[in-house]
């Protein structure tokens, strides 16, 4: 008999060889029905694997990621066999699932696929996903697999660098695939596929190798669900921020200038102003000084960070001078200059902590083809800061900086968001640098902030960087499309690399702790997810302009410059439309610059000293004195922007 410890801590007794679905029909008949995957001690396994030892046992079911990992995972076979069916000869690659969907990658040989082949490989997978064939694991060895891809290099690859006695395949159909596992039970569960987009990839990454085909595809077990989510992606489409960045007038790239480097219009730059303002505000009251460093800076400085190491070759290559041996980068991280910063002076453990902020900007060179719009760019500026502190301040500093994030998701409309902290390979304690009681002060010290301040959070092991722990945010947008923003990171590393000091109370010299943060992350990658989340709809404290007074004639101009006055008087950003066009193309055009509130004057308006207030998306708030516009407009702001 074996025990099966579930994921409440209840404990079930059974027989040698029970499968996890025999577990789930122990459980009930309808979680049996709705059971697709399963882990053991950590492991992916397959519903139907034996299970011959005590352990831990969950069940997933498609509401789970994981779940979901295993549908597509799967989907990624169907796909496989379709295209194989579809295209004699194709060489098969690799298929996993990713986070919405699956992709395949294929050497189609003579053959070109393109949009118009989608429905005929979408209705060939629903052909076979209706047939209900098992996903069935096999063992085979080293010779054997050799053997039955002898005609496909790619494969012959992957075999080659696999040990023999770990070698398996998945078998469902006719068809057979090199796989480790992680498998739905059978074809039928698959409902509703549709192959999404096809693109070029090397061979494992690497540019020297062949290209190949993906095809991206994602699948449901209901087709409710797919047309659902096209739906989402119709709409995601409409949020793309490249698209609203354009028609708001935000941000243009040149050529001429250089790929990956956006260039601020004056709309866009008064967006970046106001976000960075509302955090210097918010900075200073939590005893941040502000500093400035250098666009480049020595080779030897990044050689001594590591940065160099991590960056040099493949980035932008170092600046050379009339100087001989004099080289300089562009900085691909702001940290070294302000440990530099720090170094200007000896600290004792009384000027504890030091907090040092910089809106900097840093150059890495990302490759053509992964450039996207400002989500990927070249040159971007970074809400950086560097916190300096005794260990024994780490656990507050540490809060503090998560109170600090929580402002700033809070008044930019984030609720939806996870944490992760990550933590030491407990099993591997040399890959790490640092005293370990300072890591297990530190790694405590997230947790106990974490749970203070109330995150939905997971622990990783395994998960922190070398030189210390951290904690990720996990943010959701409107489209339930998930982003990391915000990372706070304990440094052992650096400190020790540039010989920070501070004077103890025992008169004795002691290595600082550092905190990174950065809770926009980059302004460029910021204001993209905000526009993405918002669709351009900011927060009315935000939004560079809260409203526009459309005038019905020119015979109101002085009228409406009179109401312009009053409400920038009011500190309300608001604009004037002057031009000779209709109210209504006025209305139009406002609504598509996403202008909150449009105020109309005509006759009446002018008259009794009042405005027409219509709101963005056409509510209709009636006429009104000034005075109670700007009433409505603060109480708007004060809903959305938190204190702190």
């Amino acid at each position: 008999m074996i025990d099966i410890t579930l994921p409440d801590g209840s404990i079930k007794t059974f027989e040698e060889n029970v499968t996890p679905m025999d577990v789930a029909k122990s459980i009930s008949e309808g979680l049996a029905r709705n059971v697709i995957s399963a882990s053991f001690n950590g492991t992916t396994i397959e519903t139907v694997t034996p299970l011959t030892t005590d352990g831990a046992l969950v069940l997933y079911t498609w509401r789970d990621d994981k779940g979901k990992t295993a549908f597509w995972h799967s989907s990624a076979h169907v796909l496989a066999q379709a295209i194989e069916e579809l295209y004699p000869g194709v060489k098969l690659t690799i298929g996993p699932a990713i986070e919405r969907g699956f992709y395949y990658d294929v050497d189609f040989g003579e053959h070109i696929i393109s949009e118009k082949d989608f429905k005929a490989i979408e209705n060939k997978m629903l052909e076979i996903a209706r047939g209900k064939h098992d996903f069935k694991m096999r063992s085979a060895t080293k010779a054997e697999a050799l053997t039955l891809y002898k005609d496909n290099e790619f494969k012959t690859e992957l075999i080659e660098n696999l040990e023999d006695g770990t070698i398996t395949f998945c078998d469902h159909s006719t068809f057979t695939d090199l796989c480790r596992g992680g498998h739905i039970p059978n074809t039928g569960i698959i409902k509703a596929v549709k192959v999404l987009s096809v693109a070029g990839a090397y061979w494992r990454g690497d540019e020297t190798k062949p290209q190949l085909t993906r095809v991206y595809g994602i699948s449901f077990p209901k087709q409710k669900e797919l047309a659902e989510y096209l739906d989402l992606l119709e709409e995601a489409k409409k949020r793309d921020h490249r698209k609203l960045g354009k028609e708001l007038e935000f941000f243009t790239f040149s050529q001429k200038v250089g790929q990956g480097l956006p260039l601020w219009l004056p709309k866009g730059t008064a967006l970046r102003e106001r976000l960075e303002n509302f955090l210097k505000a918010a900075q200073k009251k939590a005893g941040y000084e502000m500093v400035v460093s250098p666009h480049i800076g020595q080779k030897e400085l990044y050689v001594t960070s590591g940065h160099y190491a991590k960056y040099g070759e493949d980035s932008f290559q170092p600046i050379k001078t009339p100087k001989e041996d004099e080289e300089f980068l562009l900085k691909p991280m702001n940290c070294p200059h302000h440990c530099e910063i720090y170094n200007s002076f000896q600290w004792s453990y009384k000027d504890l902590p030091k907090r040092y902020a910089e809106f900097g900007t840093v150059y890495r060179y990302e490759q053509s083809g992964e450039l996207h719009g400002l989500t990927r760019v070249r040159g971007f500026t970074q809400d950086d800061a560097h916190l300096f502190c005794t260990p024994d301040q780490l656990d507050e500093e540490f809060k503090n900086v998560i109170d600090l994030v929580l402002y700033v998701f809070g008044s930019l409309g984030f609720e939806n968001f996870t944490a992760q902290v990550s933590v030491r390979d407990p099993e591997n304690p040399d890959k790490y640098i640092g005293d370990t009681k300072n890591w297990e002060k530190a790694e405590q010290a997230i947790i106990n902030a974490a749970n203070d301040k109330g995150l939905d959070y997971i622990i990783e092991e395994g998960e922190a960087a070398f030189y210390g722990p951290k904690l990720d945010f996990m943010v959701k947008d409107a489209l339930g499309r998930q982003w990391q923003l915000g990372t706070i990171q304990v440094d052992y590393n650096l400190p020790e690399r540039f010989d920070l000091t501070y004077k103890g109370s025992d008169n004795e010299l002691h290595r600082p702790v550092m905190i990174h943060r950065a809770p926009f992350g980059s302004m460029e990658r910021f204001v993209a997810l905000l526009l993405e989340h918002t669709g351009g709809n900011f927060p009315l404290w935000l939004i560079p302009t809260q409203c526009i007074i459309l005038s019905l004639s020119e015979k109101y101009e002085k009228y409406s410059e009179k109401v312009l006055n009053l409400l920038e008087n009011d500190e309300i950003r608001a604009l004037v439309d002057h031009r000779n066009e209709t109210i209504g193309k006025k209305i139009r055009e406002a609504e598509m610059q996403k202008h909150p509130f449009m105020l109309i004057i005509g006759e009446q308006e002018e008259k009794e000293n009042k405005v027409t207030v219509r709101r963005h998306g056409g509510e209709d708030l009636g006429m009104m004195t000034i005075e109670s516009f700007s009433k409505i407009i603060k109480e708007e702001i004060s809903k959305t922007l938190k204190s702190f």
